[in-house]
Order: C-alpha cells, then structure tokens, then sequence
C-alpha cells in the first residue's frame, strides 16, 4: 500500500498542469553537496553607501528623498520600457518574438536598512500593503497594462543585490507565464480552484502553518521547493484592492508570522522569492481569480544547505525529499517571536 511518507510518489499541481516527483526516503542519505555561505546579518540602520537608504544617491545619479514610510520609484535600470515600438516577427512559425511593453518600480518597506518584514512591526507592514494596493490601483489603471506583478527577492541566495527591505513591482502588457497557467487552471474548473483547495486544507489541517480570522498560510500539496508555502484569503476575491480594512490587517498580521517562522528555522534571515498572484488589468472580468501569495525559499536543511534545480530536474521532472506534510509540521513547531528579540 502507498505511503506518502516513505514511498516515492507523484504529487498534481492543477495551477500549473505539472507534476513534482517527492522521494521522502532519500532523506536518510547523507549530504555531501555544496554549502553555502550564512549571509551575515545587516547591522546599520542606515548605510551610506546603500542606494535604497533614504537621502543616498541611487546609481542613476537622483537623491533619494527622506522618505519615513514606504518609498517607490521607477527601476533605474528596468526589464521593461513604456515605449517600446510595437512589433513581431516569426520564421517558419517556429522563431517567434513580439514587443513587451511596461512600468518597472522599486519599492522600499521602511527607511531602516537592517530590517526586514520578520522584524518590522504590524503598523508599518499595513503602511507597506496599503502601498501595494495603491501600486496595483495605478499601474493597472492604465491601458497597456494587463497585469501588475508584485514580488520580492530577499537574500543573497536569491539573487537580491541589496539587503535594504524592498520589492519590486514589474507592469507588463501580457499576462506572465505563471500567473497565465492559473487563469487557464481558474477558467477550466466550474468553481473556484482555491476556495475549494483553502476549504480542503482547513480541513484536513496537516498542511497548515498558521492562520487568522481571514487567511491561512500552508505547504501546498503540491510543493517543489523544501519550504515552499503559500498564503490564502479565507474568501474569494480577486486582487489586494477588494481587501476590507480588517483583511489588509489580517494580511499584515499573517505575512509577519509566515516570515518570522521562517527565520527562526534556521535563526537566519531567510532567503526566499515571494510573489502575489492576483487578477489581471486588462480591463476584462476576472471573477474566476482568488488572490494569493507563493512564498519559494531553497533553503533544505540548514542555514548552508541549499535546493539545486538540476539534472532530472531540469530535462525530466521537479523533485523534493521532504514531504510537504513534514515541512509544513517543522514550520508549525517554530515560534511566532522573532529570534533576535530575545
């Protein structure tokens, strides 16, 4: 008989369409891959030689403000342009390019470089989703804008070039390639995938972090990352600006406990590439889109000891060892108060 805990098995992601390969009986085996360096913890609340402090020169040669709050401004080098020609190009149907237009800004938490959302308090995460909402708001009000990605990268290991507490946020003419699988995923299901998959885990309880009166925070069945998770809103709505006041509250509340969990692992600040999913701003309907959030941290079983995407992985199929319900219980077991408070 199958037994998810010791037998290798194939688990379904129907956001994606894709399957993970989990092997939770190589977690036996002995490392003997690459360590990484622990990243050193920031120490200066204000470093002058950061480009995202406040009153620092950034490399594109414009001053920071003394911000107090949150700070957004255009990426000084963006992927993307408002005014790129229109065009596209195709040979023999098989080498295809077409034009991508949009907005790339950078925005900062706080004005303290040595903090990040873990550490800050709940007031000055609200002011941080209150500038989301209002990111999405604008970005997306404008007509070439079909949707507005929200993400952060936070650590060395995830390829963030600054420690200073920021995100960015890349507004694009088309749908990205993740967010599309799930508007295939939500139209092709009579009812909404996530209501029913947060009501499920609910239920069962196994996978879940920790939660509030209006979201949860779990280990997807599905997982790929070690300590992948995911955050849901307990009703369905589309993007961040349908949230009430109490569920901008709630939000606050349970990205501050989902990261301090994840600091406290290892005791570490934690790298990961977190990224909110929600509906498109291309000006058609979208009732079938439940906002969410996909934290992807690859960290595997200490501070040094990172996940590799390679060999099976990349010409076959994703794999992990841990079992999703075993990462989801190691995340349960940490505390709620932040490591370095004492």
């Amino acid at each position: 008989m199958l037994n998810l805990n010791e037998h290798p098995h194939r688990r379904w992601n129907p956001l994606t369409s894709e399957w993970v390969l989990v092997s939770p009986h190589r977690t036996k085996r002995p490392w003997q891959g690459q360590m990484e360096r622990a990243a050193a913890p920031v120490q200066l609340v204000h470093d002058p030689s950061c480009y995202l402090c406040p009153g620092n020169p950034r490399a594109g040669g414009v001053t920071n403000p003394a911000y107090k709050q949150t700070f957004v401004f255009e990426n000084d080098f963006a992927a993307l342009l408002p005014a790129a020609p229109e065009g596209r190009r195709v040979e023999d149907g098989l080498l295809v390019a077409e034009s991508e237009s949009g907005i790339c800004r950078v925005m900062c938490f706080a004005p303290r470089h040595d903090l990040t959302l873990a550490r800050m308090e709940p007031g000055a995460i609200r002011s941080v989703v209150e500038e989301w909402k209002s990111q999405y708001l604008e970005l997306g009000a404008q007509s070439d804008i079909g949707y507005v990605q929200i993400f952060e990268n936070r650590g060395e290991m995830m390829g963030a070039s600054n420690p200073h507490p920021h995100c960015q946020i890349w507004a694009s003419h088309r749908i990205p390639n993740e967010p599309a699988k799930e508007q295939r995923a939500f139209v092709a299901r009579a009812t909404c995938l996530l209501c029913d998959y947060v009501a499920l885990e609910v239920r069962l309880g196994e996978r879940v972090v920790c939660r509030n009166e209006h979201f949860v925070t779990v280990v997807p069945y599905w997982a790929l990352w070690p300590f992948e998770t995911m955050v849901l809103p307990l009703r369905h709505y589309g993007a961040m600006d349908e949230m009430t006041a109490e569920e901008s509250d709630a939000l606050a509340d349970i990205l501050k406990r989902t990261v301090t969990r994840y600091d406290n692992l290892f005791e570490i600040s934690f790298p990961y590439s977190m990224g909110f999913h929600q509906s498109p701003t291309d000006g058609e309907a979208h009732p079938e889109w439940h906002f969410h959030a996909h934290y992807y941290p690859p960290l595997l079983r200490s501070a040094t000891v990172k996940k590799f995407m390679v060999g099976y992985e990349m010409v076959g199929t994703p794999q992990r060892d841990i079992t999703a319900e075993a990462a989801a219980a190691r995340l349960r077991e940490m505390s709620e108060r932040h490591y370095t408070a004492g």
